[in-house]
């Protein structure tokens, strides 16, 4: 009988081992964009304060107020076309996870303020030959959509007048 419980206890042990052999966590969240900052592997967001705006790198979308909400989009606004992503600073939201750093929007605005610099910063890849956004200029949509996220969105809804034609 005591030979009985110890095969099924060392077949128990020997099942529980390697079920937990099997169990990997993967923490790679997405990868990051060549003007990212070099030495932080488990980042979700930057925030450019500079321009008032996040980056996802887990969806390569930038978010930004504008039109009365946070809005989501691959590319900068028209408005940030010109700005230099590899020269402007970006700081490391380490701290925060989750789908809306806006939430903290006014404690990062005043924390890192534009024209804010913190020690110096390397991109992972050497700036091209033609800015990030001159190649995006007018080859491609916007991809933005506003982020179903932000509860400012519910009461902001656009007046849309569908009598198009005669009545």
């Amino acid at each position: 009988m005591k030979t009985i419980k110890l095969a099924i206890v060392g077949l128990f042990l020997i099942v529980a081992n390697t079920t937990q052999a099997q169990v990997s966590v993967n923490v790679n969240i997405g990868n990051p964009p060549a003007w990212g900052p070099v030495g932080y592997t488990e980042m979700e967001y930057y925030y450019l304060p500079d321009i008032e705006a996040y980056y996802d790198v887990r969806a390569s979308q930038f978010i930004y107020f504008g039109g009365g909400r946070w809005v989501r989009t691959t590319y900068l606004p028209r408005h940030y076309r010109n700005y230099d992503l590899y020269g402007g600073y970006k700081v490391v939201l380490n701290d925060y996870h989750g789908r809306t750093p806006y939430k903290h929007f006014a404690r990062h605005k005043a924390k890192y303020y534009k024209g804010y610099h913190g020690a110096p910063q390397r991109c992972y890849k050497p700036r091209t030959a033609y800015g990030y956004n001159d190649r995006h200029r007018d080859h491609h949509k916007s991809y933005k959509h506003h982020d179903k996220y932000d509860r400012d969105d519910r009461n902001d809804r656009h007046n849309v007048n569908h009598g198009h034609g005669r009545r």
